[in-house]
């Protein structure tokens, strides 16, 4: 098709952009090269606005079609995650710690790809958005552009975003209407005993064998209190405490996440949560303090424009490569503050003729 094509003849350019982007990882909110990158291009691109400084490092830009239309939206996310990159490859991260291995860099190289044809080509009437969206990974840079009067100032009825699933086949798109990436909330519990030698355990309280019994009973609120029917996940990924091999601690904190669809779900988590540690804390005579932060909630794509992107997908790669997602993700996604308040669609799939190189 024409479309590809034309896109094909900068796709090696498409290639250096992310290559760039991919050496230069920066965290949530600290996107600022990352933000000038993406400005400096879409002015060469010719775009007929180009907006800086929503959630600080956001990024809109504007290209006006050939007459007048609806508006939409197309975004991507730009942040980086604290991870240590050893792939070896030719263009990693020069920057320690850093990386980008959630492919935000593919998103926002595939965003700027978008805008540098229909600058070029304007062959669609109304307005497109380019939204490049900070802080993506835990910040909510998504939630702070709404705040900051994103669609205020950028009016548009829809908005449509996609993600890279590296497990799916190269080549495919994947959609759902509905509920497709759950609502997620920080777990923090922290537990106060009373230190003592190692020696005398009998002087103190434990607070390492709490949190194991904690972590253990934690696990029956998706198993016994969730309805079967229900998704629900709870992990704990961090117990800290102590800094001796004999020397029983004060304090230990835990730390995990919750994930759920249904909303009533996510209050039962909570309740669990609180009631479990609270009780099994004070059976042992120490204390539990919980916090659960609800972060992201679940992104549900509105069913009409789920079908034009599915159309728009079947248009370029054909119907027996574009398919529907047998289940949502338990994943989280900031695009769901958007999609809360405005129809949207996000996307799930590997990007049509781009690999990671």
């Amino acid at each position: 098709m024409p479309i590809l094509n034309r896109i094909a003849d900068f796709h090696p350019e498409m290639t250096a952009w992310r290559r760039d982007l991919h050496m230069h990882p920066e965290l949530a909110l600290q996107e600022h090269r990352t933000s000038q990158v993406v400005q400096d291009h879409l002015r060469s691109f010719g775009v007929d606005e180009v907006h800086a400084g929503l959630a600080g490092t956001g990024v809109v830009g504007v290209i006006r079609g050939r007459g007048p239309g609806g508006s939409i939206g197309l975004r991507a996310d730009m942040d980086a995650l604290p991870i240590l990159e050893e792939t070896g490859a030719a263009w990693a991260s020069q920057t320690p710690g850093v990386m980008h291995a959630c492919g935000h860099d593919g998103h926002t190289t595939m965003l700027l790809g978008a805008a540098k044809y229909l600058a070029e080509t304007r062959n669609f009437d109304g307005t497109v958005h380019f939204i490049f969206q900070p802080a993506e990974e835990g910040l909510g840079g998504g939630r702070v552009m709404v705040e900051e009067g994103l669609f205020e100032r950028f009016p548009m009825s829809q908005v449509y975003g996609l993600h890279n699933w590296p497990s799916l086949p190269e080549g495919e798109f994947y959609w759902r209407e509905g509920p497709v990436m759950a609502a997620v909330a920080d777990v923090t519990i922290g537990i106060t005993g009373r230190g003592a030698h190692g020696a005398y355990p009998q002087d103190g309280i434990d607070p390492v064998v709490v949190s194991a019994a904690i972590v253990q009973a934690l696990q029956s609120i998706v198993a016994r209190n969730v309805a079967a029917i229900d998704q629900a996940v709870l992990t704990i990924g961090s117990i800290q405490g102590g800094s001796a091999f004999n020397i029983i601690p004060e304090r230990v904190t835990m730390r995990g996440t919750a994930r759920w669809f249904n909303p009533a779900v996510g209050d039962q988590l909570e309740q669990g949560v609180r009631r479990l540690a609270g009780s099994i804390a004070e059976g042992f005579g120490a204390k539990a303090e919980v916090k659960f932060v609800r972060t992201y909630p679940a992104t549900v794509n509105e069913p009409e424009a789920t079908q034009r992107a599915r159309h728009a997908a079947e248009s370029v790669q054909g119907v027996a490569r574009v398919r529907e997602m047998a289940q949502p993700s338990m994943g989280g996604e900031d695009f769901s503050f958007g999609v809360s308040d405005f129809a949207g669609v996000k996307g799930l799939a590997n990007a049509v003729g781009w690999r990671y190189q």
